[in-house]
């Protein structure tokens, strides 16, 4: 048997096996999942008997974890039983338990108390592969909070949406964030920072990049030839959107909006339009990415172009979380009452 036959045997024996251990582990996790989400139920079942429930459940989960560990060995510490009784109260319909999340993952979402946050994350990770530590950065990043205020206000029914769906990708203005968050640079926040170095920082933790522009980026490359005119002008970084069928060329500026690059990316879209795009391709979409962008100027520059060109903020620190999420909360409150008050 020649080398070559050799080589295809193992390819395709290799993608049997593949095939086999990713089956073999989606059915261990499932079993995992509906194993501690029983336990959950009986230890949750059970401290509703008790009386002064508070005092007699904390002694009762130490005694638990005891008999469990000398009985089915490690797995079954206090924090892991309060975790698996946490876990059938936040889910007690069974079948909303996704078995494309890992018992890891639900560690973190449980940490989540909003319910419509939670939804949102968990929707969003099933959705879009997320490991645990791409979930827990993205909770740290207030993604929830930055989609809901990057188009000015938030509303309630976009919370209400992101909750139930996760993130919809139907227009361009969906992909759009404001801030981004680049605190995978390592960057210190007051640290000036040349856009060719912000540029080569970027390609260097692509993978974190494209995790912070959101589901369905493709990377195709940086300092894209435009040429008019014998004249070459080069797009700082290029992508393609999977959802939107849409390459989205992004200029990286270290300095405020100016309305000069808002006329330089409308070029390369019109560019891109006339030359590259396939028939099947969507009309290509522009994002300049700089340090700060006064509203009024935005708007008049960004106003009444054909083209589908944003500017948003970043930032190289995590947001003011809290700061985030009471604007979300306001929102929320006036909504409810509002509800309430229709009612009465």
């Amino acid at each position: 048997m020649s080398d070559d036959m050799i080589s295809s045997v193992v390819r395709e024996i290799g993608t049997i096996l593949e095939s086999a251990r990713n089956r073999v582990a989606v059915q261990v996790n499932a079993e995992l999942l509906n194993t501690y989400w029983n336990i959950g139920r009986i230890i949750a079942e059970y401290e509703q008997t008790l009386p002064g429930r508070a005092d007699y459940g904390k002694q009762t989960l130490k005694e638990l974890s005891r008999v469990l560990t000398d009985d089915f060995g490690k797995g079954f510490s206090v924090s892991n039983l309060q975790f698996m009784r946490r876990f059938y109260q936040t889910y007690q319909i069974q079948q909303t338990v996704s078995v494309k999340l890992s018992w890891s993952h639900y560690c973190e979402l449980m940490s989540i108390t909003d319910s419509r946050r939670r939804g949102f994350y968990e929707k969003e990770c099933e959705r879009s592969g997320w490991s645990v530590r791409e979930l827990k950065r993205q909770i740290e990043s207030s993604l929830f909070e930055r989609l809901l205020l990057s188009d000015g206000q938030a509303n309630q029914e976009k919370v209400l949406s992101l909750a139930a769906k996760g993130q919809e990708i139907a227009v361009p203005a969906d992909i759009i964030k404001d801030p981004y968050v680049f605190e995978f640079l390592g960057i210190p926040e007051n640290k000036p920072v040349m856009e060719n170095d912000l540029e080569k920082a970027l390609v260097r933790q692509i993978e974190d990049f494209l995790l912070e522009l959101g589901r369905g980026f493709m990377f195709v490359g940086t300092q894209q030839r435009v040429t008019l005119n014998n004249t070459h002008y080069y797009v700082d970084m290029v992508f393609y959107n999977k959802e939107l069928h849409a390459y989205v060329l992004i200029e990286l500026k270290t300095v405020k909006l100016m309305p000069e690059a808002v006329g330089q990316l409308n070029m390369y879209l019109n560019y891109y339009a006339a030359e590259i795009n396939e028939p099947s391709d969507n009309p290509p979409i522009g994002i300049i990415l700089c340090t700060d962008k006064n509203n009024v100027t935005a708007e008049y520059a960004l106003g009444g172009l054909s083209n589908h060109i944003f500017a948003s903020t970043y930032t190289y620190i995590m947001p003011e979380k809290e700061q985030l999420i009471a604007k979300v909360e306001a929102v929320l409150e006036r909504w409810e009452k509002k509800d309430n008050e229709s009612t009465d």
